[in-house]
């Protein structure tokens, strides 16, 4: 017989960590997960886009480490499950994208809105889903390189939907002052 995808073993309103302890799902550090969870879907939404192959390698590889990075959070550091994400490295390498990426793109003079390109307006959406988990990654008091390594993607983030439009021929939209 089949594995099933339910248990019922959320049915009250908790659920497991990794190695069995069990927390209300509302509790900041399964909030945490959530959003992560939440950023690794709509990378792949934007991943089924057209990208270059300098952005879709780093989203395919984010996407990973996040899943990474939500097991080290719901495995207790004490436990013999606990689970610590890789990400050292990871910060020099989006910053080398960025780089590659900005040498292309004009330097910004004003601030941008969010939009463009389907592509950019996606990337967009993740840059902002990723702050959102980056402030409760704050508020969990998550290890540092796992902070540092999610700042670091929101500005590639940030980069690559420039990028997007960029590549597509669409410019930034330009904020503009409504008074």
């Amino acid at each position: 017989m089949a594995t099933r995808i339910y248990t019922r073993t959320g049915d009250e309103g908790e659920t497991g960590l990794i190695g069995g302890v069990r927390v209300r799902k509302d509790s900041p550090i399964i909030s945490l997960v959530g959003e992560l969870d939440e950023l690794n879907a709509v990378l792949g939404l934007a991943r089924s886009a057209p990208l270059s192959p300098l952005i879709e390698d780093a989203l395919s590889r984010a996407q990973s480490l996040l899943l990474d990075m939500g097991a080290e959070i719901a495995s207790p550091r004490d436990s013999p499950y606990f689970l610590e994400a890789k990400v050292e490295v990871e910060p020099q390498r989006l910053e080398a994208a960025i780089d590659e990426m900005e040498s292309q793109l004009p330097p910004l003079k004003q601030f941008i809105l969010p939009g463009g390109c389907e592509s950019s307006s996606r990337l967009h959406l993740a840059r902002s889903i990723c702050r959102r988990a980056e402030r409760s990654m704050v508020s969990v008091g998550v290890r540092a390189e796992l902070l540092v390594y999610v700042n670091r993607l929101s500005d590639f983030l940030f980069v690559a939907a420039r990028m997007a439009n960029s590549e597509a021929n669409v410019p930034d939209v330009p904020w503009s002052r409504t008074s």
